[in-house]
């Protein structure tokens, strides 16, 4: 039993740092790599990686695509779901609502 709690513990502080939510597109700064966006009354940063994993309904989609669309045509208040390791600042995934492919 006690083995079974140590193990749950370990899951939980390891797992428990990455956080999916739904967001407001603020800005994207291509040379950075930095996307800003607002969760709830408060603004927040994270980099985007390659290992960042983009989804677009429940399709993949190219990253590529998706930043070019943050850089060119997002507008602030663009609402969409990100995965992200608060300790490590960086976005592991980003879902987006279905409609036109990326």
């Amino acid at each position: 039993m006690r083995k079974l709690l140590l193990a749950l513990s370990a899951l939980a502080v390891t797992v428990g740092f990455t956080i999916a939510s739904e967001v407001s597109f603020v800005k994207y700064d291509a040379d950075k790599k930095e996307l800003t966006v607002k969760e709830g009354d408060k603004e927040a940063t994270y980099k985007v990686t390659d290992e960042t994993k983009v989804k677009r309904g429940e399709k993949d989609a190219k990253l590529e695509n998706v930043l070019k669309h943050f850089s060119e045509k997002a507008k602030a208040g663009d609402a969409f779901e990100l995965t992200a390791d608060k300790d490590k600042k960086t976005v592991s995934e980003i879902k987006l609502k279905g409609g036109k492919k990326q």
